[in-house]
């Protein structure tokens, strides 16, 4: 028997469309695969049609004040939760801890906060507002990398399409993997970004070095994962000392060499394991792991999860 929960989306101006029309699709598509298993509807402060940032006219279905309370409530960002009205503010602080599950999408992050509802939470939003949302609410523990972070009831994810990713946690939370694979299948999007995944690619993470040698030695980092890739080795390769090249390396790219590559032979490692049927000693190797324990111990530490039950989580199933 399919139990029916109630999808209740927060409107007002300056909202990012996607922010909400990404998150109903995926729950519009479970309702498909299982007739009842979502109502979903949307609502704005006074019931009035709102106006997004890129100019797009919603209609919700009625005004907030009327709204039921729901079992997931979806707070959408744009630059209308930067300084949201204080009725929101207001109606959120009233109505978001009884709403079985509360979600931020982007910067909703923000009217949550204001709301006094992150306060000893941990958090995240769009990378870019990361440090403005610590410096406004201290009280809140601000996690600038993963795509989503649950704490308690309350889910907060980062930028736009990390609304979908979450939404499909939740979702497959509700009704199975299955559901959730056919749901990101059918909008063409994967089923691959566990919460704590970092928002971006090692070479988005990092900014691209700006003199030519440091360029070549981040794309050598990335063509060639398994080969000696300690400081000594690439310094050599910009024809820098090993000092000088640790130090031009940070200042330019913003992280240490050994974290780049660090972050490059995890997103090797994942990829492989996603994409194709190599096994996990294979893979830890051309990842430059040399061990799979190695390998293991790296997944863990950053991801929170074996290379074995990542796989098993986020490579699609193979079909015939």
């Amino acid at each position: 028997m399919v139990v029916q929960r109630t999808v209740l989306a927060v409107l007002f101006d300056g909202l990012q469309s996607l922010d909400v029309t990404g998150p109903v699709e995926v729950f519009a598509g479970a309702e498909l695969l299982a007739p009842g298993a979502y109502e979903i509807r949307t609502a704005s402060l006074d019931g009035a049609p709102v106006r997004t940032t890129s100019g797009l006219t919603l209609v919700p279905d009625g005004s907030l004040t009327t709204a039921p309370d729901p079992d997931i409530l979806i707070v959408p960002g744009g630059t209308g939760s930067l300084r949201p009205d204080p009725r929101l503010v207001a109606w959120v602080r009233e109505r978001g801890p009884r709403a079985g599950r509360l979600v931020s999408v982007c910067t909703g992050a923000a009217v949550l906060a204001a709301a006094g509802l992150l306060d000893g939470r941990r958090a995240t939003t769009h990378w870019a507002y990361c440090d403005r949302l610590a410096r406004e609410h201290p009280a809140v523990e601000i996690d600038p990398d993963p795509v989503f972070v649950r704490d308690g009831h309350i889910a907060t994810s980062a930028g736009v399409t990390a609304g979908i990713d979450l939404a499909l946690a939740l979702v497959e939370e509700d009704l199975g993997r299955d559901a959730a694979l056919t749901i990101a299948r059918h909008l063409v999007v994967f089923l691959r970004r566990p919460g704590n995944q970092a928002q971006f690619s090692a070479q988005l993470a990092a900014q691209t070095a700006q003199r030519e040698p440091l360029r070549d030695v981040q794309r050598w980092i990335t063509d060639h994962p398994d080969a000696d890739l300690c400081v000594e080795t690439l310094a050599a390769r910009a024809r820098l000392s090993p000092r000088h090249f640790a130090r031009a390396f940070r200042a330019e790219t913003g992280m240490t060499p050994g974290r780049y590559v660090d972050r490059v032979r995890l997103e090797h490692a994942r990829r492989l394991l996603e994409d194709t049927a190599g096994g996990v000693e294979e893979i830890a190797r051309s990842s430059g792991y040399g061990t799979p324990e190695a390998m293991r111990r790296a997944f863990v530490r950053t991801l929170g999860t074996p290379p074995a039950e990542y796989r098993r989580r986020f490579r699609p199933a193979t079909t015939t």
